[in-house]
């Protein structure tokens, strides 16, 4: 099966699981956000232009359930899908945690880029105090989630497991 006949249902799967299933498991009244997860995780996985392309149809998604802008979160999603997947391209791969890590600041980023974008377009309501819980539960939560996000993407992608960089001098 070839990656385009994936992309759809992982995205369904993936709108379902933002919409019904994870604002079920809140924390600090915080839900994951598995449509940016997604992004993140294609970035990391298929490099930047998947990541962009992953992020530009997760935030189309995503912009169907807000009321902010229509494609303030694929802008958002697209530009953090696109700098992850040419992040990855550079960080070390050896060790477990570093996916989880670049999920996490990468998710932080990602909100913030979509607060600051919706305040340049009028929606002001989204800078606020409660920005700092949201940013870094987003930035947990998706962190937690990334290695079946990961997981998902390189199903999505066909893409092998990339083993572990080791670098000698």
């Amino acid at each position: 099966m070839s990656p385009s006949l994936r992309i759809p249902p992982v995205l369904l799967v993936a709108a379902v699981l933002h919409t019904a299933v994870m604002p079920q498991f809140r924390v600090l009244d915080t839900a994951p956000d598995v449509l940016l997860l997604l992004a993140i995780a294609a970035g990391l996985v298929g490099g930047a232009d998947r990541g962009a392309t992953m992020g530009f149809m997760a935030g189309l998604l995503a912009d169907c359930f807000l009321q902010t802008p229509f494609c303030l979160s694929a802008l958002a999603y697209c530009l953090v899908g696109w700098s992850v997947g040419i992040f990855q391209a550079r960080i070390l791969h050896a060790t477990w945690w570093i996916p989880m890590l670049t999920t996490g600041v990468a998710a932080a980023a990602g909100i913030l880029l979509y607060a600051g974008l919706g305040a340049v377009v009028g929606q002001t309501q989204l800078i606020s105090t409660r920005l700092v819980t949201v940013v870094a539960m987003v930035a947990v939560l998706d962190a937690v989630l990334s290695p079946l996000a990961i997981r998902a993407m390189r199903w999505t992608f066909d893409v092998e497991q990339r083993g572990a960089i080791l670098l000698t001098r």
